[in-house]
């Protein structure tokens, strides 16, 4: 199939009217002449994990924020970035299939064609393995004909966004890394742009140091692109496909509510994708109001456990009967499954065992007394599934497992029981259960992810032309039209956080710096809305249909409530206290009078105090895992 990467595909209607579509730029990368300007070096969110990160990252940790401007004349020429030599870029997919991911290399290509026709932007087919094999393809205009403004697809068995392909995607390893370091050196690359998410953003802070450390002259630039919206910090407001994403299991999610209402007899269990944070679920449950959803997050801090999680959802259909209602909808996010502490558990012992060699025919009798009969009495379909070798990350093949179906099932049987005792006299109890994932991913990209991801792709030639390494592209502001988006780029090691592994028994801990998903926010506006409603959507079936993806017309440009409801503009409030700091500097200078120093001491000295004090790390900033 290495054959067809690249190769123009049949489009129907919509599709060549969506290839038509040229997203917009904000005026800071409008023209080629563009104004970098760079803020004192980062620290890290959690400042305790400041002294591991950066022994980890000599070379690239404590890197300055950079801001893209449109020029100026009141800055000097040494800020503008006016010279375009040629330069030579290459790309690489490194995460799961996401919608819009097309359109980071269309705004790439188009940036580095517009600043210099001689530069060359090269593809890497299939994935890491195509980066360390150094098989390529330039990407041109022709090539990209019938990929703009398109959604990702799988080609073959590897699956993957397929102008190019991806495989299972790492570049963790001594020998990865220095196969990519070979690739990049012997294509003359001046930059390598990984798109991805955490994991994959992860490992290109990794490949920066080693790059910066060994004297390579290639540059790494990363790109959020992720359907669980989980790469997510105070530089990085949200993901390409996210929105997407949510999108289009809201239309599906809300169809099932009205056939659910219609029909007034099937209780739908719907999985989505998520992985360990559940940002889809709770998106899905602000557009479209299913009777209930569970998050990951609220399951883990609450210590819920299987009986737990049962006994909610069939107090819930008892209370809903006796109003007369037959019917319900309810969100179950795929990472639901290790946020329960027995199935969790459970996995762990089961992966340790893996580890050990253990085949999977063999392992229900190595198991721990407790665990062996937590696992008989699963079903067997679980139990199969459980048994799954575990990702890269060492985590559960969460899409493979069918958590919706283990609680259906367990629901039924709590109802029946509760007929036979009495306690229920409704109508039987009837689950439908769904998982919405590979159909979602597949999707034409909305505009808001069309624009985002094209305006990333612009954003990465700029990070490559100021010469920076271990940078990710950032666009900020994002909740307001596209020509007040402020577009910057972050050092990645800036986002990391520290989690303490321990091996077992004995063994030495050990802390690694990474970029770990980030978890809906359980004190966060979102969170608190969803809170809010929770009783009227479960009572009330206040189901709303959002309505298919709208390319023209109204609706055209709503945003997520995910983006809108928090105030996220991290990078302009930077920017705007670096301007605040500024003025101070020119109205408390030697000349000025006693009561403007006295003033400026004062306060200066009340607002180093707070922030001292809240920037204090905290004794419980490990996480042990």
């Amino acid at each position: 199939m290495e054959s067809d990467y690249g190769v123009a595909r049949e489009l129907s209607a919509l599709q060549k009217k969506r290839t038509q579509y040229q997203p917009e730029l904000p005026p800071c990368l409008q023209g080629t002449t563009v104004r970098a300007e760079y803020g004192d070096g980062t620290t890290t969110a959690d400042p305790s994990s400041s002294h591991v990160i950066s022994h980890a990252f000599p070379y690239t940790y404590g890197q300055p924020l950079a801001h893209f401007l449109r020029p100026s004349t009141k800055v000097s020429d040494a800020q503008i970035i006016t010279d375009h030599p040629v330069i030579r870029v290459g790309v690489v997919f490194c995460g799961r299939q996401s919608p819009g991911g097309h359109n980071v290399i269309w705004g790439l290509l188009s940036a580095v064609k517009s600043h210099n026709p001689g530069s060359i932007l090269l593809g890497f087919l299939g994935g890491t393995e195509g980066l360390f094999a150094q098989k390529t393809m330039e990407i041109t205009y022709d090539i990209l004909s019938s990929f703009k403004n398109q959604e990702s697809t799988f080609v073959a068995l590897e699956g993957g966004f397929d102008l190019l392909g991806r495989t299972q995607d790492q570049i963790r390893t001594s020998e990865q890394v220095n196969a990519a370091k070979a690739a990049c050196e012997a294509l003359k690359l001046n930059g390598l742009v990984i798109i991805g998410g955490v994991t994959s953003n992860t490992d290109a802070a990794h490949l920066a140091e080693t790059f910066a450390e060994t004297n390579c002259q290639t540059k790494v630039v990363g790109v959020p692109v992720t359907l669980n919206g989980d790469l997510r910090n105070q530089f990085v407001e949200t993901d390409v496909g996210f929105d997407t994403i949510c999108r289009v299991n809201s239309q599906l999610i809300s169809n099932i509510c009205l056939d659910a209402l219609s029909a007034e007899k099937y209780y739908y269990f719907i999985r989505l994708m998520g992985h360990k944070a559940s940002h889809v679920a709770v998106e899905c449950a602000l557009q479209s109001h299913p009777n209930m959803v569970f998050l990951a997050e609220e399951v883990a801090m609450s210590k819920f456990n299987l009986f737990d999680i049962t006994k909610q959802i069939s107090d819930a259909v008892q209370a809903r009967a006796e109003q007369g209602k037959y019917h319900g909808v309810i969100l179950i996010p795929e990472g639901l499954v290790e946020s329960i502490p027995e199935l969790f558990a459970l996995l762990q012992e089961i992966h340790g065992l893996q580890s050990q060699g253990v085949d999977m025919e063999s392992i229900s009798t190595h198991l721990s007394p407790w665990a062996s009969a937590l696992f008989e009495f699963l079903p067997p379909f679980i139990r199969k599934q459980f048994l799954l070798p575990p990702e890269s990350d060492n985590s559960a093949q969460f899409s493979e497992i069918e958590i919706e179906k283990l609680l259906a099932r367990l629901v039924d049987a709590e109802m029946n029981k509760r007929m036979k005792e009495g306690t229920y006299k409704g109508k039987k109890f009837n689950p439908i259960c769904h998982f919405f994932g590979y159909q979602t991913r597949g999707s034409l990209p909305s505009k808001f992810d069309c624009d985002y991801a094209y305006v990333l792709g612009h954003i990465c030639y700029h990070i490559l032309a100021a010469g920076l390494n271990g940078y990710m592209a950032t666009v900020t502001n994002l909740k307001h039209s596209v020509d007040k988006w402020r577009c910057g780029a972050a050092p990645i090691t800036a986002m990391m956080t520290v989690k303490q592994y321990s091996g077992g028994p004995g063994a030495i801990p050990i802390r690694k710096p990474e970029l770990h998903p980030t978890q809906v926010d359980l004190k966060g506006k979102v969170y608190e809305i969803l809170r809010q409603n929770a009783y009227s959507f479960l009572m009330e079936d206040l189901y709303r249909n959002p309505g298919p993806l709208q390319f023209e017309g109204p609706g055209t440009d709503v945003k997520s409530y995910t983006l809108c409801v928090e105030d996220q503009d991290y990078m302009g409030r930077i920017k705007k206290l670096q301007n605040y700091l500024d003025k101070v500097r020119c109205i408390v200078k030697p000349g000025c009078s006693p009561e403007i120093l006295k003033a400026a001491l004062s306060s200066m000295a009340s607002v180093t105090e707070v922030l001292t004090v809240m920037s204090t790390p905290k004794s419980n900033g490990h996480i042990l895992l």
